[in-house]
């Protein structure tokens, strides 16, 4: 064995041959195009705006109140997309997209597809009290405490950022916005259930304010791919303690709904 491959074995594999720079053999335009094939699809674009919705309530709130509509030409194997009215315009949405790698499966596919816009809304836990739950935090950063965004960027920085562009027209947006909006660090893990107190001390002392499972992920295929993606953590909880998980009206639904509408209005206003 040469000593560069020994070297090399010092590393996980998760970070060993990663080639930033070079295409994927294996393309979401590519998934698309045969899953329009085999299933007889049209290939119209998605909205412009799209959201993620890993716990799904937003999605089963529209469809209570009969504004979720299924968007026909949404080609993806493993996920069914909506879409609703939103301010004059549609935005689509997809709902129970959990975890690292599904949330950049799917975005890598609406990205494909005509997204412009993706605003991920996730609940999570509490790590740093700022206030009593449920309140969102506008995600600057998170740390890549996942599998996904080693994929995507290299090993040198712990965090994965938000685009400084979209944080400044996001947080000019939501001061109108009714539930308060925090700003911070958030930790992304693949484990949520190896969530030990030690793990959330460590969090804690490094600033951060709630742990999730998406949006290091996100952030890093976003820098990488050079698109625009935007990422909250809905604070309801405090890893399970008593009365925890409330979420507000519509378990969150009407206040997720508000700040989609707010902060897609101003990215396509600046986009104009």
């Amino acid at each position: 064995m040469r000593m560069d491959d020994r070297n090399l074995r010092v590393l996980p594999p998760i970070l060993r041959n990663k080639h930033y720079a070079a295409a994927s053999a294996f393309a979401p335009e590519s998934l698309l195009r045969e899953a329009r094939r085999q299933k007889d699809l049209p290939n119209t674009p998605v909205p412009d705006v799209c959201v993620l919705d890993p716990d799904g309530d937003i999605v089963r709130y529209l469809r209570a109140v009969n504004r979720a509509h299924p968007v026909a030409g949404w080609a993806c194997y493993h996920s069914t997309m909506e879409q609703f009215d939103q301010g004059g315009g549609k935005v689509g949405i997809v709902g129970c997209a959990v975890g690292a790698s599904y949330a950049v499966l799917v975005a890598e596919q609406l990205f494909a597809s005509g997204c412009r816009l993706l605003l991920s809304i996730t609940s999570s836990g509490q790590v740093a009290t700022v206030g009593p739950p449920p309140y969102f935090i506008l995600i600057e950063r998170a740390l890549r405490d996942e599998g996904t965004s080693y994929h995507y960027l290299p090993s040198d920085s712990e965090y994965a950022e938000a685009d400084p562009g979209l944080l400044v027209i996001a947080e000019a947006a939501l001061i109108n916005v009714g539930d308060p909006v925090e700003r911070g660090a958030t930790w992304t893990t693949d484990a949520p259930y190896r969530e030990t107190l030690q793990a959330i001390d460590a969090a804690r002392a490094e600033g951060i304010l709630a742990v999730e499972m998406e949006a290091a992920a996100l952030y890093a295929f976003a820098e990488a791919r050079q698109k625009a993606v935007l990422c909250f953590a809905h604070v309801t909880n405090q890893m399970g303690q008593s009365g925890d998980f409330e979420k507000g009206e519509a378990n969150g639904a009407t206040a997720s709904l508000a700040l989609i509408r707010a902060v897609a209005e101003a990215y396509l206003a600046a986009q104009s």
